[in-house]
C-alpha cells in the first residue's frame, strides 16, 4: 500500500490530511518534528513526503537533505508560509517535487499528490526488457519485439536523446521507463510530462518555470520540470502537441543545455536527458508548419519505433494471459485462462487501439466471466479482422443504468469500486458527447467544459476510438 508521510507541527493540518487522504489504497503517516520525521522515514519507507519548512526542532531543509541522500528519487512536496519563498525555491532547485503555500487548498493538494505517487511509481518500479523477469516487463517474444529490446539495451546506457514513435496504446511510456531503468541515471529522478494534457498557455511555465509577475496570475516564482529534474531523465509525451513557442525554447535547451524562466533573463543550466514520445507523424507536422524541423532532428538522435499489436500477433496470447491474471486477482476471481476458441479470436483481431485496447477488453472479460475459463461468449462480438468489437472498453451500450452498475460492482467482490464507477461514468459521458457532436472534438470539449487537450488525453487513456463512436452514432438502429 502506498504511504504518505506528512511532517508538520500543526495538528489541524495533520488531522485534515488523515481525514481527506487516508483511503483503503493510501496510508497517511504524520510527524511533528525533524527528528520524528526522520524516524518515520527510516521505519515506514513512505513513497511521498509532504514537508513543512519550519519545524520546532529545525528546518525542513535539514530533513529534506537526509531524505535526498538516502533516496534521491522519493518525491518531496514542501509546505511554506509567507516569507519563506526563497528558501522553497532553493529546495526546488535541489530536487523537491513541488511546493504549496499555506493555507492549503486540499483539492489542489489532492491532484499534486496523485502526480507525486505516479512519479514515485515510475521511478521505483523499473520497466524490464522482454527476457528480464524483474520489474514491469515489456511483454513479447516476437522478432520485432526482440529487435526493439536489443536497441533499448544498446541505447539505454548512453545519454543520447531518444524519440519514441508508435500508435496510441502501443506502450511508448513503458519503453521510456525501460530506457531510464537501464541507464546510468536510474538512481536520479524520472519525470513524465504529457504535453497534450497541459493547457497551451501553461506548457512553457510547466516545463521552464516563471518569474514572479511574468504574466497575470504569476504571484510567485515557479521552478519548472527541467529545473526540478536536475540531472535525471524527462519524458515529453505527445511531443507533437507542444506549442511552437515552447518548441523554440526546447531547441535552445537541447543546443546549449540552458534555458530561461518565463519573464527572466538569467540562464539556468540543466543536464537533463530528454526522451520524447509521439503517436503523430512529425514529418507531416513539419510540412504543415506545426513542428520545428531543427527541433525534430535534435530529438531524434535515436528513434525507437514501437510496433502496433497487429504487427506482432504472436505476442497476443502472452499479453492476454498477463492482463487476465492481473485483473482476475483484482476482481478476486479464480480464472485460469482462455479457451482455445477465445484465444484464437483475440489473436485474429486487428486491435486498432493496440495493447491498451486488448488490456481493457481482457479486464472487462475478467469481470464479466462466470466460470474459471474465458469463453468466446465472455468476449465482445468479434467479426472479421479489422472490424472493431462493440466492447465496454471501446463503445458503451446505448442504455446505461448507473444505479444498477454501482450495485453490481459493489456486489461482485472486486476492489476499487469508486475508481471503476467513476471511470465507467466518465467513459459514458465522453462517448455520448462525441456522438451528439458527430465526433467534433472542439464542440464536444466546449459542451463538457474541458479543454480539447484534456479530451484527447482521456480518449487515449480509455482506448476510445473516435471513428467507432461516430459509426455507432450514424447507425440507424441507434435509438
Amino acid at each position: 500500500m502506498p504511504k504518505l508521510l506528512l511532517v508538520d507541527d500543526e495538528s489541524i493540518i495533520c488531522h485534515s490530511f488523515r481525514r481527506v487522504f487516508s483511503t483503503p489504497e493510501v496510508e497517511v503517516i504524520t510527524a511533528g518534528t525533524v527528528a520524528e520525521g526522520w524516524r518515520r522515514v527510516e521505519r515506514d519507507r513512505p513513497d511521498v513526503i509532504v514537508l513543512d519548512l519550519q519545524l520546532p526542532d529545525g528546518s525542513g531543509l535539514e530533513l529534506f537533505e537526509r531524505v535526498r541522500a538516502a533516496d534521491p528519487k522519493r518525491p518531496v512536496v514542501f509546505l511554506t508560509a509567507h516569507g519563506t519563498m526563497e528558501t522553497t525555491i532553493e529546495a526546488m532547485k535541489r530536487g523537491a517535487f513541488d511546493y504549496l503555500t499555506k493555507p492549503l487548498d486540499l483539492e489542489h493538494m489532492s491532484g499534486l499528490l496523485g502526480r507525486a505517487f505516479e512519479a514515485a511509481r515510475l521511478m521505483h518500479e523499473p520497466a524490464a526488457l522482454p527476457d528480464d523477469p524483474v520489474g514491469d516487463r515489456i511483454i513479447g517474444h516476437s522478432q520485432v519485439m526482440r529487435e526493439m529490446g536489443k536497441l533499448i539495451g544498446r541505447i539505454a546506457p548512453q545519454d543520447a536523446n531518444v524519440l519514441i514513435v508508435g500508435e496510441s496504446g502501443t506502450g511508448k511510456e513503458l519503453v521510456a521507463r525501460a530506457l531510464y531503468s537501464h541507464s546510468r541515471r536510474s538512481d536520479r529522478p524520472f519525470l513524465a510530462i504529457n504535453c497534450a494534457a497541459i493547457p497551451e498557455a501553461l506548457v512553457e511555465s510547466e516545463l521552464f518555470g516563471h518569474e514572479q509577475g511574468a504574466f497575470t496570475g504569476a504571484d510567485r516564482r515557479r521552478v519548472g520540470k527541467f529545473e526540478q529534474c536536475g540531472d535525471g531523465t524527462l519524458l515529453l509525451d505527445e511531443i507533437g502537441d507542444m506549442p511552437l513557442a515552447a518548441q523554440a525554447k526546447m531547441l535552445r535547451l537541447l543546443q546549449d543545455q540552458t534555458f530561461e524562466r518565463i519573464g527572466g533573463n538569467q540562464p539556468v543550466a540543466t543536464r537533463v536527458r530528454v526522451l520524447a514520445a509521439t503517436n503523430q507523424n512529425l514529418e507531416q507536422l513539419i510540412a504543415d508548419g506545426r513542428f520545428r524541423n531543427d527541433l525534430y532532428y535534435r530529438l531524434k538522435v535515436v528513434t525507437i519505433r514501437v510496433p502496433a499489436l497487429r504487427d506482432r500477433r504472436a505476442d497476443v496470447p502472452e499479453l492476454a494471459h498477463h492482463f487476465l491474471f492481473r485483473y482476475a486477482r483484482e476482481a478476486v476471481r479464480d480464472i485460469r485462462g482462455f479457451s482455445p476458441e477465445a484465444l484464437e479470436r483475440l489473436q485474429r483481431f486487428d486491435w486498432p487501439g493496440n495493447v491498451r485496447e486488448l488490456q481493457n477488453t481482457v479486464r472487462a472479460a475478467a469481470y464479466q466471466s462466470t466460470g474459471g475459463v474465458i469463453l468466446p461468449d465472455d468476449l465482445p462480438a468479434f467479426s472479421s479482422p479489422g472490424t472493431a468489437p462493440a466492447t465496454p472498453a471501446a463503445l458503451p451500450p446505448t442504455t446505461f443504468d448507473l444505479v444498477g452498475t454501482i450495485e453490481a460492482m459493489l456486489r461482485d467482490g472486486g476492489k476499487n469500486v469508486y475508481g471503476r464507477v467513476v471511470g465507467r461514468v466518465e467513459r459514458e459521458l465522453l462517448t455520448r458527447a462525441l456522438r451528439l457532436t458527430h465526433g467534433h472534438q472542439a464542440q464536444a470539449s466546449d459542451l463538457l467544459g474541458i479543454s480539447r487537450a484534456t479530451l484527447r488525453y482521456k480518449l487515449r487513456e480509455m482506448g476510445i476510438v473516435l471513428d467507432r463512436v461516430v459509426a455507432e452514432h450514424d447507425d440507424p438502429t441507434d435509438a
